[in-house]
């Protein structure tokens, strides 16, 4: 079998690319395993290459810095490489029968798996899900964001033409698009990275129809200061969280808990800090902050700010538009902010840090800790001690220590409460993509 398409890929409508997704899986999943880390190591060689041209589409179509964006791309390609390597040890165990007998678990692919992938980090998170799917056996239908669908589609073309045919299908649509493609009987697994309403939505359509799901969904992620901490190099780490790709990452710091011992003096940095970053080209290496993805989501970042100012916060820095054209926010540090507050508690995704002071490490734990999220958290600390108590009652799916961004390959997390449900990266998701089936062989009665 050909382990190349030589036909470029065009997306399908939902219905056609699912029946050829459904048509495929029956040769895929016999294809021998080394073959199928090789189509992958394929497109990975690919999209390398493209890498450039991958980051200038994704520059022109959200805004996201170009380094970033290239970056961005070639994370995509590690993912790409690592699932072929790691979908040659797919788990399975002999177990220990009786005389006569041989008995093993072994895995075994869904079947059509639905790859709903978002608009703000696209090329990570759909080459992690996408690559975990195909190295497994599965086949995809996968759907980008349709705000961010060039970039998407982009990347898509790459993989599936080192697949073969109907073995990647390409959707491009909205809502409602996805919505057919998740109630569709052949579709046995959705893997979904997006909004917390999306998310839940998928959740129930799954459940009713029996098919799986693994949702990774918004995040509320909370970073706490403690006593002690220098306030300089918090406010470098407050800012990086909140204002990176002007704070559109599941991962962004959305809320700050500072020790009441520390807090003017890290408001104080932390001022000083959100002023030096600059709004302007993003091909420009001076850069430092990107425009929103949209006027959608400006209007988001507005309404959480104006409602936080009228309920008594006030604008450190920025809460505004800045003059430029485009959907841009200043970088915006908010104090005075209460548990209540809409920025405190919803998805704001823009360059917003909005800081309430605590009396205590207690308290800040306990702030943090509360809400409908739980994806990930970040504590800054100089004491072993505050930061194994974190670590064992943050009821989160990542904890970062001293850092917001950063982490070792391959690692797994469980998103928490509204944040999703299922291990949706690292090698334990390649356990999400199959199926268990425990064998019992013995010689026969005979």
């Amino acid at each position: 079998m050909s382990i190349r398409n030589q036909t470029p890929t065009q997306t399908q409508a939902p219905s056609e690319a699912t029946e050829a997704a459904d048509i495929a899986f029956a040769r895929w999943r016999r294809t021998a395993p080394s073959e199928r880390a090789d189509a992958l190591r394929s497109a990975a060689a690919s999209v390398r290459d493209r890498a450039d041209e991958l980051a200038d589409l994704l520059c022109d179509t959200t805004g996201r810095l170009l380094q970033e964006a290239r970056a961005s791309a070639v994370v995509a390609a590690d993912l790409l490489e690592e699932a072929a390597v790691a979908g040659l040890a797919v788990p399975g165990r002999v177990l220990a029968g009786g005389p006569g007998a041989a008995d093993w678990v072994r895995a075994e692919p869904h079947g059509v798996v639905a790859v709903l992938t978002p608009w703000n980090d696209p090329y990570p998170a759909a080459a992690g899900l996408v690559a975990a799917a195909l190295v497994t056996g599965n086949t995809v239908v996968h759907k980008p964001s349709e705000r961010s669908l060039a970039p998407g589609l982009m990347l898509a073309s790459l993989i599936a033409e080192a697949m073969p045919e109907g073995v990647m299908t390409v959707v491009a649509g909205d809502g409602e698009v996805g919505a057919g493609i998740v109630g569709d009987d052949r579709v046995r697994l959705v893997a979904h990275i997006g909004s917390t309403t999306t998310g839940q939505e998928i959740l129930r359509r799954c459940a009713h129809r029996g098919a799986r799901a693994v949702v990774e969904n918004g995040g509320k992620d909370a970073l706490v200061v403690d006593d002690g901490v220098d306030a300089r190099w918090a406010a470098e780490q407050i800012a990086v969280g909140a204002f990176t790709n002007a704070g559109q990452l599941c991962t962004s710091v959305e809320r700050v808990y500072l020790h009441a011992s520390v807090a003017d003096d890290v408001l104080h940095e932390l001022g000083r800090t959100a002023k030096r970053w600059h709004a302007g080209d993003p091909r420009s290496p001076d850069t430092t902050l990107c425009r929103l993805v949209d006027e959608a989501q400006l209007d988001v970042v507005e309404a959480h700010v104006s409602e936080a100012l009228d309920q008594g916060a006030r604008a450190l820095v920025g809460g505004r538009r800045l003059d430029l054209q485009g959907p841009w926010y200043s970088p915006t540090v908010l104090t005075g902010c209460t548990s209540e507050m809409q920025v405190m508690r919803e998805e704001t995704f823009g360059p917003v840090a909005p800081v309430q002071v605590v009396a205590s490490w207690e308290d800040g734990l306990r702030e943090a800790d509360s809400g409908s999220f739980g994806l990930a958290a970040t504590v800054l600390t100089s004491d072993p001690a505050h930061a194994m108590q974190a670590i064992e009652e943050l009821d989160v799916g990542t904890v970062k220590v001293n850092a917001v961004f950063g982490g070792a390959p391959r690692g797994s997390a469980d998103p928490r409460r509204g944040s999703g449900r299922g291990r949706g990266y690292g090698p334990d998701l390649l356990g999400e993509m199959t199926l268990l089936k425990a064998v019992h062989w013995t010689t026969g009665a005979g």
